[in-house]
């Protein structure tokens, strides 16, 4: 099947279309019914009448926008009418919710008169927090914006004019950074004079270009003083015309550009045009689905440095309108602003020209082929799947709409940020509370394997918010090379065992191990062989707060250096593995996945209040259930026996304050009504959320079948019950991971 029948089946399978209302609240009783309803409704009604402000703490107003069209200028398809847009509609609501969590209504007028399409948007003013307008023509689209911006009095956006304007002004912004050049200086010509070019121009002079040094050219020539004065031009055009440049075609205009920006139709750049261009030409030929010209020939034609973008996502920067409205209405609703104005567009572009400077999480990496994202000429703006977009363009964006006077109410921006990043999932909610503590009083990580590309970014990470003093061991020369190669500007504490003494580490571990087997020589060798060795032994000494290592080592092979060395904590016995997995409104945490084959009931006890221990550094009041294939003594053998007589030790236990039952079944453990219905006896008032397995293999299985089929985000292993804190990566970890257990580590070595 070919791409145009993949989309119709796409789009016609059951259920046809590709949205759906969902209730956010319950509905399960007649209770629910009449609240929802009548009578319950009147209250709340009542209360907008006398207060209209209140329809944002009712309603969902405050998250809700239209994407409003009527058709008349869709994709590429051009005047299809109203109905024929509604797929087009339909897809921008996907992107709102996606990117952003914006519910959308999406909303086809089938009017084309400007003065019927007003009155008919601006009525709809009580139902959305914003109007996303969509595909109309221009001239006409200019005038309907202007006019609803006036009459209405919440942010009304018209995409195609601004959306592309902002993430070309991010592209531009960077794009002069790479090549030296000054934005007031550059000259700047636009291939197109539709909707999409003129914007993009009043950005560009909105950024600080001067309207001078911009030559816009449509389907006839260069735009001059001349032909508006012949009557050839619209207003809106003639707003770009220039009276200090003869006429002529778009060859004449782009001899001697530093900038070109495409907004019309494709192949009509020829490789002759970039060569007349000026030393190191910016060319954004944006044209869909063909560019002005193509990436490959733009760039052969000349041997210089040419930065290129367009709006295709199999070429390097693509601009992508998607980078901009869903955040862009995120940061205006949160401050129930009454319009998206210049500086809040500004702050916009500005936010994601920096966050393109950023270090690249390896997730996007991935998602895009594992090709390298580093900034320079290939990298000027961020990929639309960077989940870093929410949470660092819509606080710029409401900051700017508080900072303009646009916002009716005010945000915490470090906190706006923190609620944010809860959007994208219940684990960042969890490990910002951790992060949190930890950039309270940092301590000094031990990073094992200091020369591997992800601990050299995770240390800047860890570095730059302020959340460990990492210290990397290993080679100083590669780790140094590698941090410049990465465009890593740092300068990170570093322990080489090549270049300084490491006798008092030898003989420290000499000390402990002398016993087990290990001579003096051999000491000497393997703190300078081993870093998992050396590591280990600066935390024993106190020279390091906390180790990680695992992220290029077999789990046992990492585990057993700080075994020896460190050792578990006092009146500890036994160490375990946890992960914490995260839903949707859910946390669980899940013991012992990676240490303890087949433990007894000792151990069994001991892990439950070392991981009730660790829920409590994630503000978690810790639940626990002792798993078993049968439910409180349904099944009589030693297998079931042992989580029972766990569960008797910690009841006899002063120092455990948490309720904890057992043995009983994994459904059991996590549904309320099993737990309520059928085991009213239970300790557990609510269901577990530290679920003790039984053994490592099922642990190991368990927490895996959660994690893939159950949509659960995992974050760990945690290793819990050491002397000092130390936690082993799994190999293969992405950045994020690294950085996540250093922040639990550094919490760890507080208390």
């Amino acid at each position: 099947m070919g791409m145009d029948d993949d989309a119709r089946e796409y789009h016609r399978s059951e259920p046809p279309g590709k949205i759906e209302i969902a209730t956010t609240k319950p509905t399960n009783t007649q209770r629910d019914l009449s609240l929802a309803y009548s009578p319950g409704v009147a209250a709340p009604c009542r209360d907008i009448e006398a207060e209209p402000d209140r329809v944002f703490e009712y309603t969902a107003k405050g998250n809700l926008v239209g994407v409003v069209s009527n058709g008349s200028a869709v994709l590429g398809l051009g005047d299809i009418g109203a109905g024929a847009s509604k797929p087009v509609m339909e897809g921008k609501g996907v992107l709102f919710k996606r990117f952003a969590d914006i519910d959308v209504f999406d909303v086809e007028l089938d009017i084309t008169d400007p003065d019927a399409f007003v009155e008919s948007v601006a009525a709809m003013e009580p139902t959305f927090g914003g109007i996303n307008l969509e595909d109309i023509k221009a001239p006409e689209c200019f005038e309907i914006e202007s006019r609803l911006r006036d009459r209405m009095d919440i942010p009304v956006f018209h995409d195609d004019q601004h959306g592309t304007a902002i993430i070309s002004g991010a592209a531009l912004l960077n794009a002069l950074e790479v090549t030296g050049k000054d934005i007031e200086n550059v000259e700047i010509v636009f291939s197109g004079a539709g909707a999409s070019a003129i914007a993009t121009a009043r950005f560009y002079v909105s950024l600080g270009a001067r309207k001078e040094n911009i030559t816009m050219c449509d389907s006839t020539g260069i735009i001059t003083e001349a032909r508006a004065e012949n009557g050839e031009l619209n207003q809106y055009k003639r707003e770009f015309a220039r009276r200090d440049v003869p006429e002529g075609d778009l060859a004449d205009a782009m001899a001697g550009a530093d900038v070109f920006a495409g907004l019309s139709v494709g192949g009509i750049v020829s490789q002759e045009m970039v060569r007349s261009m000026a030393d190191d030409p910016i060319l954004f030929a944006m044209a869909n689905p063909d560019p002005e010209i193509t990436y490959d020939d733009a760039k052969d034609a000349r041997d210089d440095t040419v930065i290129m973008a367009t709006g295709r996502s199999d070429y390097p920067n693509q601009v992508n309108n998607v980078l901009g409205f869903p955040f862009l209405f995120r940061g205006a609703l949160d401050v129930r602003a009454t319009e998206i104005n210049e500086e809040m567009k500004r702050a916009a572009a500005e936010a994601l020209a920096e966050l393109a400077r950023q270090d690249v999480p390896d997730a996007v990496v991935k998602a895009y082929g594992d090709d390298p994202l580093q900034f320079g000429p290939e990298y000027l703006i961020p990929k639309p799947l960077d989940p870093r977009v929410l949470f660092e363009i819509a606080p710029a964006v409401a900051q700017a709409a508080m900072d303009s006077g646009a916002a009716r109410t005010d945000v915490d921006v470090a906190q706006y940020r923190e609620r944010l990043e809860a959007r994208l999932g219940k684990s960042r909610e969890m490990m910002r509370v951790v992060l949190n503590k930890a950039k309270s009083d940092p301590k000094r990580v031990a990073l094992a394997e200091g020369t591997d590309e992800k601990m050299i970014r995770a240390a800047y990470q860890l570095t730059e918010q302020g959340i460990a003093e990492p210290v990397l061991l290993g080679d100083a020369g590669e780790i140094r090379r590698t941090a410049q190669r990465l465009g890593l500007s740092f300068d990170p504490e570093i322990v080489d065992p090549s270049e300084r003494s490491l006798e008092p580490y030898a003989d420290r571990l000499h000390e402990i191990r002398k016993r087990k087997g290990i001579t003096r020589t051999e000491a000497g060798e393997l703190v300078h062989r081993d870093t998992n060795y050396l590591g280990s032994v600066m935390v024993e000494r106190g020279d390091a707060d906390a180790l990680l290592t695992g992220l290029t080592h077999h789990y046992p092979s990492a585990l057993r250096p700080p075994l020896q060395v460190i050792g578990s904590a006092e009146d500890t016995e036994h160490v375990a593995g946890v992960y914490l997995l995260t839903f949707k409104n859910r946390v669980v945490f899940c013991a012992d996945t990676t240490v303890n084959q087949n433990p007894d009931e000792e151990v069994l006890a001991e892990v439950t209040k070392h991981t009730a221990d660790l829920a409590r550094r994630f503000n978690v009041e810790p639940r626990a259930a002792m798993l078993s294939y049968s439910n409180f003594g349904s099944v009589e053998n030693e297998g079931t026996r042992k989580p029972r007589q766990a569960v008797d030790a910690l009841h006899e236990d002063p120092e455990v304050d948490f309720p904890v039952d057992g043995e009983m079944q994994a459904d059991t453990a996590v549904v309320e009504d099993i737990l309520e219905d059928t085991y009213e006896f239970s300790e557990l008032d609510e269901p577990a959320n530290v679920l003790i397995f039984p053994n490592l293999e099922s642990g190991n299985i368990g927490y895996k079948l959660l994690q893939r089929l159950g949509g659960a985000e995992a974050i760990g292993p945690m290793l819990v019950g050491m002397d000092e804190p130390v936690h082993v990566l799994q190999r293969g970890d992405e950045v994020k991971d690294i950085v996540n257990l250093a922040g639990v580590a550094v919490v760890d070595a507080q208390e």
